[in-house]
């Protein structure tokens, strides 16, 4: 049983599209790990709660199947609230934008600081 177990989560790895854009931060690059964390021996791993198991393998083919999205709660427009498009928020939570949004918010001292110190800022927290 575990054997079919560790295969449909593999198989659920696959088909998760990693985004590239979202380094570190993708839930299809942790969704891998975790199954790795789990499943150590393969298909030899022994499971002890089955039923959370197959509880945690329904969620998740849910939210990779757009579940709530498409069944219980559709959207009448592809936009939030405040009028940002799908490829906006993508654009914006795109990990380089994010390091620029950090720089931006870096005071003066701070990059001044940074550019003319012969040692890296880490050094400096030891």
């Amino acid at each position: 049983m575990a054997a079919s177990r560790y295969r449909r989560f593999l198989r659920l790895c696959e088909e998760w599209p990693v985004e590239d854009s979202k380094q570190q931060r993708d839930l299809g690059s942790v969704l891998r790990q975790r199954v790795a964390q789990a499943f150590r021996e393969g298909e030899n791993t022994p499971i002890s709660d089955p039923e959370a198991c197959d509880q945690m393998y329904e969620s998740l083919v849910r939210i990779h199947t757009n579940f709530y999205k498409n069944k219980k709660y559709p959207r009448l427009k592809d936009t939030t609230f405040t009028g940002v498009t799908v490829e906006d928020c993508r654009m914006i939570l795109a990990t380089d934008i994010l390091k620029q949004m950090e720089d931006i918010k870096k005071g003066t001292w701070k990059r001044l600081r940074e550019k003319f110190s012969a040692k890296k800022p880490e050094e400096d927290l030891k």
